[in-house]
């Protein structure tokens, strides 16, 4: 508040007084009853309320009192309204207080407010109006598009405040860093913040906000929030049956696909072959009916978006639908039946299953043929005995032989010896028998 006092009597002084007695007299004079003084506040306001000003009147003796605005026109002359703008009211003028009011402020109705009191001389006091603009919600604006393993540009804008606005992102309750920029319009200010963060497919979907403060919020925030929009090339994976399939049965698949933007065609197909008559493609589900062996195969499901393609492939395998019946007998062990006793045990058989093969029947025996090892036995030991025979009948002959031999070798030395006596006639049979 600064008040301005008006007296004819401080403009009497004689210029040789000193600056300080001036002062002091002005002073002296001004506060006698019969000086006037008018006062005028100072007022802030924010953009679209209503701002009251006020001029304050001391020893008002009936003077003109005019109020103009800040381009110098007449608003109000003694309470009478000098200017056809509906905005102004006049709404209260007495001896000590005159005020008017001005609804839907802008900031061009910004300015010093005159508040004149004419008497002998015209002096005034200017009511200063600050109009204050708080920021709206601010945008984001996305430079390019976010792809997968690039990079994404974001601006935060808040177009129009003042005093300029402050802005900052939040990820993940963590300030982000931005480059701030800012720019006048006259009397409101321009502010944004923009940003540059790495995306991956992860990132999709992923929340950020811009929040702008501004004193004349009191404390409070503006708040914009946005999502990441990542795009990236699909992925696709068939969700395969359980169990085993056999002719008969109903084959049912559902392609999972993924992707941004999500594809909308997806694609059935079979390797090396066309799609069975009872196909049935309901979007991402394949089905067949009444499965048989010409079904076999791999099948393939693909789809693709402006970033790329994916598919992935099922093999189906076919089994014979065929009942095997296991038949298990009574008792855990076989049991023997011997119908004679020169006759061999005859064994019943125990059905058992092949853990590896269920479907599959092995024969069992739990007996062991004692008879039939029995009597290899008897003829190995009787094969034996006749060797045995054979080969000492053989020895004795051959030594029967050797001594026969013997003696006749006995006689002929003698009949040597007996010619070798006699003389050449020996001799000559000696070489007889030699010969």
């Amino acid at each position: 508040m600064r008040p301005v006092r008006s007296c004819v009597l401080c403009r009497l002084l004689p210029a040789p007084f000193s600056l300080a007695l001036r002062s002091l007299v002005l002073v002296l004079l001004c506060i006698t009853p019969r000086c006037q003084a008018v006062q005028a506040e100072n007022v802030t306001v924010l953009e679209g309320g209503t701002a009251q000003i006020s001029c304050r009147l001391q020893n008002y003796d009936g003077s003109i009192v005019v109020i103009q605005n800040p381009r110098r026109q007449t608003l109000f002359f003694n309470g009478t309204r000098a200017l056809k703008d509906d905005r102004f009211q006049m709404v209260l003028f007495t001896q000590r207080l005159v005020r008017i009011e001005l609804t839907n402020v802008s900031v061009s109705d910004e300015g010093g407010y005159f508040c004149q009191l004419y008497t002998d001389a015209t002096h005034h006091q200017v009511a200063t109006l600050s109009v204050s603009v708080p920021p709206e919600i601010p945008t984001v604006e996305v430079k390019q598009e976010a792809v997968e393993g690039g990079e994404v540009e974001l601006t935060c804008v808040s177009p129009r405040s003042k005093p300029a606005a402050t802005l900052r992102w939040i990820r993940n309750a963590r300030e982000i860093p931005g480059v701030m920029s800012q720019q006048d319009n006259g009397k409101t200010f321009s502010v944004s913040s923009t940003i540059r963060i790495p995306v991956e497919r992860k990132d999709n979907g992923a929340a950020l906000s811009c929040e702008a403060f501004h004193p004349a919020l009191g404390g409070q925030k503006r708040i914009r929030h946005y999502r990441l929009d990542v795009y990236f090339a699909p992925t696709v994976r068939i969700v395969p049956p359980t169990g085993i399939l056999r002719e008969g049965d109903s084959l049912s698949l559902t392609c999972s696909v993924t992707g941004n933007p999500l594809p909308r065609n997806i694609q059935w197909s079979k390797i090396n072959d066309t799609l069975p008559e009872r196909a049935e493609i309901s979007g991402p589900t394949f089905q067949i009916s009444r499965l048989s062996q010409s079904h076999n195969g791999t099948y393939l499901c693909q789809a693709q978006n402006n970033y790329g393609r994916a598919a992935d492939h099922y093999t189906l395998l076919v089994y014979d639908n065929v009942s095997v019946t296991t038949t298990v007998p009574p008792t855990p062990t076989t049991q023997p039946i011997t119908s004679h006793p020169a006759t061999p045990t005859l064994l019943i058989p125990r059905v058992a299953p092949d853990p590896k093969d269920p479907g599959a029947v092995v024969e069992t025996h739990s007996a062991v043929p004692y008879a039939v090892i029995g009597g290899v036995l008897a003829l190995l030991v009787f094969t034996v005995i006749c060797v045995l025979i054979v080969t000492i009948w053989c020895s004795v002959r051959q030594k029967g032989s050797y001594l026969t031999h013997e003696a006749s070798g006995l006689d002929e030395h003698g009949e040597v010896q007996e010619a070798f006596l006699n003389g050449n006639d020996a001799s000559q049979g000696k070489k007889e028998y030699l010969l």
